[in-house]
């Protein structure tokens, strides 16, 4: 395949529209996290000036400070249960259950897998943005990280399928801008039979049949009622009837995504930054920046605050700083450039290639890979 070039400020600007997505979705629908009925969201509800805390962005703080330190080949899910110990000190469902493991003796993947009712939880899906922006345009490097990632807390649980399709669609989203093909691409990434794809799919029907984004969600929170609420495969579904729904406006996408209910602050914010990374830090609403600014603010994360980004703006420049080392490191056919972006040799059917996800499906949970 012919290379692919990738302007520098272009690169930029779509990292840090990601990031702002994040913290965007994540202020508007935290309020009503675990809401389990139809919202009727129109908006910001918060203080302006400054977003909401939300873990779903602290431990990507952390996996970035892990590639940094260690270099992208030194990364694994063992080296991520250290920082876990180290840096997360919040013992929320699979959080908590995934330390204790380790703690006890469990390396991951056996951490997130065994004696892990959260398995099929929300969240490693949640903090997938770090992997697709260190990865633009690479879904395959993309997913590679995310499974070590979600393997420490979710093992083989629908958790760890869940963050494969969002760190595919979002680094496929750095040279594809379709909706459709993202979801193709995000789709290709994971088992056809899970609950995630599952789960999509109903959307996707309801969707393609002509039903609201009403019924839509009830389909999908019909179908999910055995795995309960706050469970990945439903979550996953809210973000893409968001998108589906949203007929392309940034607003109207994230508000709709919240108001499926349950995990609102991951829901929007998953999906703020996927539009984000599409639309570039200069393409989002100012209605939705800058009630909220560009200050980082942390709710899950310890050992003071002098080593993480304070602001958006750091945060992207740290990233930026390493997407030459990851991509370098991988063999990847993507320059960074400081010429003009060329995407000519961008193939969507080459970027849904599932030779490398399936690798990824064959690995047991209970398999420790030195």
């Amino acid at each position: 395949m012919a290379r692919i070039a990738i302007n520098r400020d272009d690169l930029r600007n779509k990292i840090y529209g990601c990031w702002m997505g994040k913290n965007i979705g994540g202020t508007l629908g935290g309020p009503y996290e675990g809401r389990r009925e139809l919202l009727d969201v129109k908006g910001y509800v918060t203080p302006k000036g400054e977003p909401m805390p939300n873990d779903d962005l602290d431990l990507q703080l952390v996996w970035l400070k892990a590639i940094e330190e260690r270099g992208p080949r030194g990364v694994n899910n063992r080296v991520l249960g250290e920082y876990w110990i180290n840096y997360i000190p919040p013992h929320w469902n699979e959080y908590g259950i995934c330390k204790s493991n380790m703690k006890a003796g469990l390396v991951p993947p056996i951490s997130g897998e065994y004696h892990n009712p959260w398995k099929h939880s929300n969240g490693a899906w949640i903090r997938s943005e770090i992997w697709a922006c260190l990865a633009p345009g690479c879904p395959d490097i993309a997913i590679k990280y995310a499974y070590e990632d979600a393997s420490v807390d979710h093992g083989g649980g629908e958790g760890t399928n869940a963050a494969l399709f969002t760190s595919a669609v979002q680094s496929a989203a750095f040279v594809i801008s379709d909706r459709d093909e993202l979801i193709k691409i995000g789709l290709s990434k994971i088992p056809p039979d899970c609950r995630v794809a599952r789960s999509i799919g109903i959307v996707l029907d309801a969707h393609k049949s002509g039903k609201s984004w009403q019924e839509a969600r009830e389909a999908v929170v019909k179908d999910s009622e055995d795995l309960g609420w706050f469970q990945a495969p439903a979550n996953v579904a809210f973000v893409v009837i968001g998108w589906m729904y949203g007929e392309g406006d940034f607003g109207k996408s994230i508000i709709t995504a919240t108001n499926c209910g349950d995990d609102t602050d991951c829901t929007a914010a998953t999906l703020g930054a996927t539009l984000g990374i599409i639309l570039g830090g200069d393409g989002i609403p100012k209605e939705w920046t800058e009630p909220i600014g560009d200050t980082i603010k942390t709710v899950a994360i310890d050992r003071g605050s002098s080593w993480f980004p304070p602001t958006l703006a750091e945060l992207t420049d740290h990233v930026m700083r390493q997407v030459p080392l990851m991509l370098a490191s991988h063999k990847a056919e993507v320059d960074i450039t400081s010429g003009k972006t060329d995407l000519s040799a961008v193939s969507a059917k080459s970027l849904a290639d599932q030779a490398a996800a399936k690798q990824i499906w064959d690995r047991s949970p209970y398999a420790v890979t030195y």
